[in-house]
């Protein structure tokens, strides 16, 4: 699975509240809870963010409650997949079940700067910077992780194989 779009950066610690704020956790429609999406931490981008756009994070992106809500948002609000440096173990599970691609890279970070174009190929691991034309490497995830994330969530995955 290969990913391209404009980049959206966001620093370190970017907590659940942030992702989709307390206050919108009466409904689970994508729909909804995406017009709301990353509104704490950006309130632009709600209006600006496209289908196929990448959120590029630092670390520990996700942090605060467990709730399946903020993967949810931004999966609903076009987002392709979110690279960061390092997520919150809960976030990390909550987007993996839910078909949100994520990807951790150390070094693809510092390499990129808001509004660049980057390509994420899921499969190898493999993050480029269009604008610059670097690559940086991060851990692939394993088959049966990029098999779940491509049918859409862990229901669709579980749902197909039975």
């Amino acid at each position: 699975m290969k990913y391209t779009g404009k980049i959206y950066k966001f620093g370190a610690d970017v907590d659940t509240d942030a992702i989709i704020p307390a206050r919108y956790l009466n409904t689970f429609d994508p729909e909804e809870l995406a017009k709301h999406c990353m509104e704490d931490a950006d309130p632009t981008f709600p209006s600006r963010v496209k289908p196929g756009d990448i959120i590029v994070a630092d670390k520990n992106f996700g942090c605060g409650s467990s709730r399946e809500h903020a993967p949810i948002a931004i999966k609903g609000a076009g987002v392709s997949c979110v690279v960061a440096r390092s997520f919150a173990r809960i976030f990390y599970r909550n987007s993996i079940n839910i078909g949100l691609p994520i990807l951790e890279c150390e070094e693809a970070i510092d390499g990129m700067e808001e509004g660049d174009q980057i390509e994420v190929d899921l499969e190898r691991g493999r993050i480029t910077n269009l604008r610059t034309g670097i690559s940086y490497l991060a851990q692939p995830f394993p088959a049966f992780m990029q098999e779940i994330m491509a049918k859409g969530g862990l229901i669709n995955y579980v749902r197909d194989k039975c």
